[in-house]
Order: C-alpha cells, then sequence, then structure tokens
C-alpha cells in the first residue's frame, strides 16, 4: 500500500491526509458518491465495478480533523483498442469527487497527482476517463478523444430510401436469454474499433441485472438481436412513448442498418433516440436526412498519453508522416521532443534533441490519438504550431482512423 502523506489546503490551515482506501472506507465512499453525482448507486453495482481495483487504485483524502473521507480518485485496470486493433492497457480514472464542504483547498490536484505517479508506477501507456464536466481535465493533460453524439428521429416521418439496403435477419430477444451471443458480437466489434474496451464478466453481470436505479423511469430493458449486432433499448413515457437506446453495437454495416430499419419499425413509438458518432451513416439512409435531428454533441472518452513512444508506436496510421513534435506537459513530466516516423502504417517514436516541427500539449496529443480531431483545427485554435501547412495536412492524412471511435462503454 502507498504510504499517506499530509496535503496543507491552499486557503486553510486545515490539512487533510492522502491515503490508500480501506475495506472500512468503502461506506464513506459510496456516500461521497451519492453526494457528489447526485444518486446512491446498488451495492452490488459498486462491487463490480471494485473488481477493476486494486489497493493502490484508490486515493481518498480524509480531514485530519474528524477523520471523514473528503475526496476520493479511483482508476480501473481496463484494455482499450486502438486503430489498427492493437490494444494497450489503460486506467480508467473513475469515482473523483471532492465533497462539497471542502472545495477550492487544492484536494483534487493532490489526489491526482498520487493517483497518476501509482499510474505510472503500474507502466500504463495510457489513461483515460469520461469527465462530469468539460473544463476540469485538460489541466491534467488529458483530451477529449472520441465524440458522442444523438439522434432523435421522429419515426412518424422516417422513410428508408428504395436504395438502401434491407439486409434483414434481426429478431426480439431477452438480453439475460442470450448473454454469450452479446458478448461474442460485443468482443467483434471492439476489436476493430479504436475505443472499444474489454467488458469483463463482472460488468457483464451487472449491464444484464438491469437494476430499478440505472431505469430512470424507464422500461427494463427490451432488445433486438441480430447474428452480427443488437441494440438495448428502453421505452418511456405513456402518451407519447419514445425510446432511448442504450447500447447500439454492430459488428458490420448491414447488422447496423437492420437494427436501424427494426427501431424505426416500433409503430407505437413517436421517437426513437440513438447514442452514435459523427460518422453514423443513419442520416444518408433515409429520404428525408432531417428526419434524423442531431439533439447532443459531446466529447465522450478523454484520453492522458502517459508512455508518448509506447502509445504512438502502438496504433496504425493511414499515411507516412516524419516530424519531431514537441510535447508539453504542464502536470507531470511525460512529455518531451520526439521524433516521430512512420511508414507503411506503423511508427517509430523515439526521444530527440533536434529541433521541433510541431509543438502541442499533450491534451491535444490524446485527443489526436484515436482520429477523431484533426491537427489542423488544434493549429487553427493556436493550441499547435508547426513549422507549415504541408505538415499539418500529413498530420492529418497520419492520424485519421477508418473506423470511427466509439467509447466501449461509460465507467
Amino acid at each position: 500500500m502507498a504510504p499517506s502523506s499530509p496535503v496543507l489546503a491552499s486557503d486553510t490551515s486545515t490539512a487533510v491526509e492522502i491515503r490508500s482506501a480501506t475495506d472500512a472506507d468503502w461506506p464513506a465512499i459510496s456516500l461521497l458518491d451519492a453526494t457528489s453525482f447526485g444518486r446512491f448507486g446498488h451495492p452490488e453495482s459498486l462491487t463490480a465495478w471494485r473488481s477493476l481495483m486494486s489497493t493502490d487504485s484508490t486515493v481518498l483524502a480524509c480531514d485530519r480533523d474528524g477523520g471523514d473521507v473528503v475526496g476520493m480518485a479511483h482508476y480501473l485496470a481496463m484494455r482499450l483498442t486502438v486503430p489498427g486493433g492493437a490494444v494497450l492497457p489503460m486506467a480508467g480514472v473513475t469515482l473523483v469527487g471532492v465533497a462539497p464542504t471542502h472545495r477550492r483547498r487544492g484536494i483534487l490536484r493532490a489526489m491526482c497527482t498520487e493517483l497518476h505517479n501509482r499510474i505510472a508506477d503500474a507502466g500504463y501507456p495510457i489513461a483515460g476517463l469520461t469527465a462530469s464536466e468539460g473544463g476540469i481535465y485538460g489541466r491534467f493533460g488529458y483530451g477529449p478523444a472520441t465524440i458522442e453524439q444523438e439522434f432523435t428521429v421522429d419515426r412518424r416521418f422516417a422513410r428508408f430510401r428504395d436504395d438502401a439496403p434491407d439486409p434483414g435477419g434481426v429478431r426480439m430477444a431477452k438480453p439475460g436469454d442470450h448473454r454469450d451471443d452479446l458478448a461474442e458480437i460485443y468482443e467483434r466489434w471492439r476489436l476493430h474499433t479504436p475505443g472499444g474496451l474489454v467488458r469483463p464478466e463482472a460488468l457483464w453481470d451487472e449491464l444484464l441485472a438491469d437494476r430499478e436505479w440505472v431505469r430512470r423511469g424507464g422500461t427494463e430493458w427490451y432488445t433486438f438481436l441480430h447474428p452480427d449486432g443488437y441494440a438495448m433499448y428502453r421505452i418511456f413515457g405513456d402518451d407519447p412513448m419514445f425510446v432511448r437506446v442504450g447500447e447500439f453495437i454492430a459488428a458490420t454495416t448491414d447488422a447496423g442498418i437492420a437494427l436501424c430499419r427494426a427501431l424505426l419499425g416500433l409503430d407505437l413509438m413517436e421517437t426513437v433516440v440513438f447514442g452514435t458518432h459523427p460518422s453514423d451513416p443513419l442520416p444518408y439512409l433515409l429520404t428525408d436526412h432531417r428526419v434524423a435531428r442531431v439533439t447532443h454533441y459531446e466529447d465522450d472518452l478523454w484520453l492522458r498519453i502517459m508512455d508518448i513512444p509506447a502509445a504512438l508506436e502502438a496504433r496504425i496510421y493511414q499515411s507516412d508522416v516524419s516530424a519531431v513534435l514537441e510535447v508539453s506537459d504542464g502536470f507531470r513530466s511525460d512529455g518531451g521532443r520526439f521524433a516521430l516516423e512512420v511508414h507503411d502504417g506503423r511508427a517509430r517514436c523515439t526521444p530527440t534533441s533536434a529541433p521541433a516541427d510541431a509543438s502541442m500539449g499533450l491534451d491535444v496529443l490524446g485527443s489526436m490519438y484515436l482520429g477523431s480531431h484533426k491537427a489542423s483545427s488544434f493549429a487553427s485554435a493556436n493550441r499547435l504550431h508547426s513549422n507549415g501547412s504541408g505538415l499539418l495536412a500529413r498530420l492529418d492524412a497520419a492520424f485519421v482512423s477508418d473506423v470511427p471511435a466509439v467509447l466501449g462503454y461509460g465507467f
């Protein structure tokens, strides 16, 4: 277990202790979790997520006067698919919160410093998280790496084009009766999808437990099953009723189209809400693309690259590029200057003292890593600087992914 250390608050003489959690701390962690995120979870849900943690992956801030848990940060042992299909160990940062009684005292930075020291010591090349607020984690070197987009389709007016494929093959199913089928399809999908995450047995148990508290007023899971895909959805409301798709996994294009046709065939439903990504082809399948309205668009997975050479050499690239990259890290010392040589899709990345061709923050590199964001866009925002537009074009062409990046599941 990592040793505890006193941390002086930035605006008070009160000190907190930064230490690992013990079994006796979890009731207090649950209370802080509920206070921070607005709802109490089921104890078995917390047990499922704890199965992905070790003792050293939990960091608490405890008030030295009363011993109360006033801050927490944890990471999960996860595995992330990157462009090209390689799978990297990822520290999934989660359950991060500071008690409202102890805000603005430097507790978050103290916990994050300790947590990322442990992540580095454990040898993780990359860390990831999903952010409840967009303005917090850039200072810690995280950049948004996948985009979550939501379509709301008024199915009363949705008509498929005459030339749109109609693959068929979808059937109704109870998800608990088809656990193995769902897991096999998900595994095929995540192996070729950047942002895909290995889903352990404990998290399959949690998903299929379908607990009342996670339904947010909706029904239990309904499921459409295809040999190469599935859609799990809930129905909300009474008059009118609408559908919200909770998990849409398609290992093939035909499976995705077939599942969309089934969902838009739910006659008594007024709208169907799909969580998807910006490259989803659904609008192009319809006679009126405006029927698929974008009603939500925001970041999803954020990435912090802990080991730049290991991460950049793990993925494949769509075009050759040769450049010296200067990467700054204002939080830790994980940046530096690196020679990136990409040939035939594979990269060689080594530290160098050669002059930099492009410079950026570590958060920018994290955003570019899965191919969802372009170097040229960051250059326009004055967050990436290069020695010419030609290099920007080459970086854009190299880092783009031929498979859109999608987060496997929230954590």
